[in-house]
């Protein structure tokens, strides 16, 4: 941030993340903060504020939030960052490639990744720096029209949607459900990150015809301590793929980087 004045504050991408996002940085539901312009590849004859290129936003903003999917990322982030901007990234399993994550972390700017749909993440990491955990396990469940991918062969495809009960999609580990996955397990990735390296971190992603509701359900156990939670999210109307309190996690993180942020960002 520039210490005078509003945190200025560009968006790139305007789907379902992105419009709420815009709209609430416009509408002042961070203050301190102010809503720059918003950054798109086509038109946007209704986005609130002012369309701008990724060169404008740059110049003239002290933080671009990132909500346009991992190619996205991939692509823009690296210009934001070395432009020493600080970049907010929602599509954090693009981070899961190594030679993506080098890219964006080597500065000037600063990075920071927002919680999106899960939780308990300054606790996983505390406990790890403590000691390494000896396991951890990410199981989602989600409905099964959300997990169809266009790499999967007709008979899978139709076999996760026709199933009756839970089923396994897919078992690995958070690069490869990245990989696999890019719009729909970033949790599990943000996961990976909270507790390092030096622990394997299993994944699991089911589909259940009867769930309303995406659930996460986290167990790490280690030294310091066995933990274990289950989150449900409503999917986003406007794109089931992703959860409706995605995009306010990102106001959130915003708010932890004004002149006065929350006591709990």
């Amino acid at each position: 941030m520039t210490g005078a004045g509003p945190l200025r504050v560009s968006v790139l991408g305007y789907g379902a993340i992105g419009q709420v996002v815009a709209a609430g940085l416009r509408d002042g539901a961070v203050p301190g903060a102010r809503l720059v312009g918003v950054v798109n590849r086509s038109p946007l004859p209704g986005a609130p504020g002012l369309q701008i290129s990724l060169a404008q936003a740059i110049e003239g903003s002290d933080v671009v939030v990132e909500a346009a999917g991992q190619e996205a990322l991939r692509s823009f982030g690296p210009e934001v960052v070395a432009a020493g901007r600080t970049l907010v990234v929602s599509s954090v399993g693009a981070l899961a490639d190594p030679a993506v994550a080098e890219r964006l972390l080597a500065g000037p700017g600063r990075v920071l990744c927002t919680h999106g749909a899960v939780g308990g993440l300054d606790l996983l990491a505390s406990a790890s720096d403590a000691a390494p955990f000896d396991g951890v396990r990410v199981r989602t469940t989600k409905g099964p029209k959300s997990l169809v991918q266009s790499w999967m062969p007709e008979s899978q495809q139709q076999e996760i949607l026709t199933a009756t009960g839970p089923h396994l999609v897919f078992a690995g580990t958070p690069r490869e459900a990245a990989r696999a996955f890019p719009t729909l397990l970033n949790v599990a990735v943000s996961v990976a990150l909270s507790v390092g390296a030096r622990t394997d971190v299993s994944v699991e992603l089911y589909a259940d015809r009867t769930a309303e509701l995406t659930r996460h359900e986290i167990e790490a156990w280690g030294p310091v301590g066995r933990y274990s939670w289950c989150i449900e999210n409503r999917p986003s109307a406007d794109n089931p793929r992703t959860s409706a309190v995605v995009p306010y996690s990102i106001l959130r993180t915003v708010s932890g980087l004004t002149e006065r942020p929350p006591l709990i960002a």
